[in-house]
């Protein structure tokens, strides 16, 4: 009877570690020939895969062994927003929440996707996943190897990307590299409020579009509302029609700071 039950609780056993799958791979050392094929399969935990299409600077979308195509969202990094209504300075401590300090982070958010485009766009990377396999919007979380390289981490080295700072294995290497950035001021956190000039007497005429060949501007000519201003001021009889509604603001329906992140310094 005693040898009955002892076989009944190591078979419960035995279905119950079977249950828990096999163990997340090692974030830091990521396997050579990684065997994976499916990201679904819980027992899978890290690809070779490819990147055909980069969403924005911290989320791909990756094509599998099995022909499957998931979206990736890099774990433990969070490169500024694009939008104007999605950018949050709160979260990038030493950015102000001002127009200013929204504007730059726009710019950022450009930089970074260009950047994530330029080395990621149809190369062969490593995926491999830790701790929750997905987020709540259902992406797979993973750091991305690329070369043997941890680009997750090159984008905090670079001053692309903040920490995300939730609980994971890198998280104390990804923090030091995040201090190490500010410290330089790598990439976004070369703050200086004089690169976004708000007034129209700081836009030297170096920095206004060309002038169309037809002689007239229009609003869609101008990167902000400074440079339009800068015009008007030039010109107060506004032969291009820019202060519509003649209350000497011209082009209101730009925003006051421009989003080229070509204008902006970059990381060397």
């Amino acid at each position: 009877m005693r040898s009955r039950w002892c076989t009944i609780v190591v078979g419960v056993l035995l279905l119950l570690a079977g249950c828990a799958g096999a163990p997340a791979a090692d974030l830091e050392s990521p396997p050579d020939d990684p065997d994976g094929v499916d990201p679904n399969d819980p027992d899978d935990t890290a690809w070779t895969g490819t990147v055909v299409r980069v969403v924005d600077g911290d989320t791909m979308e990756v094509e599998f062994p099995n022909g499957e195509v998931d979206t990736v969202r890099l774990l433990g990094v969070d490169t500024p927003e694009t939008s104007a209504d999605s950018t949050s300075p709160g979260e990038f401590e030493g950015i102000p929440d001002t127009d200013a300090g929204r504007a730059h982070l726009r710019a950022w958010g450009l930089e970074a996707s260009a950047f994530a485009e330029s080395e990621l766009a149809g190369e062969e990377v490593t995926v491999v996943t830790g701790g929750d396999r997905r987020g709540s919007y259902g992406r797979l979380l993973a750091v991305l190897y690329v070369d043997g390289e941890d680009f997750n981490e090159r984008l905090l080295t670079e001053g692309y990307a903040r920490l995300y700072d939730t609980e994971f294995a890198k998280r104390d290497a990804y923090a030091a590299a995040e201090a190490d950035a500010r410290e330089r001021g790598a990439g976004l956190w070369a703050f200086d409020e004089s690169d976004y000039p708000t007034e129209a007497s700081e836009v030297d005429d170096g920095d206004l579009p060309p002038l169309p060949d037809d002689g007239d501007y229009d609003c869609s000519d101008f990167d902000t509302r400074a440079e339009a201003n800068a015009v008007l001021d030039r010109s107060p009889d506004d032969p291009h029609n820019l202060d519509a509604d003649g209350d000497g603001e011209a082009c209101e329906s730009i925003p006051e700071f421009g989003v080229d992140a070509a204008a902006l310094p970059v990381s060397p």
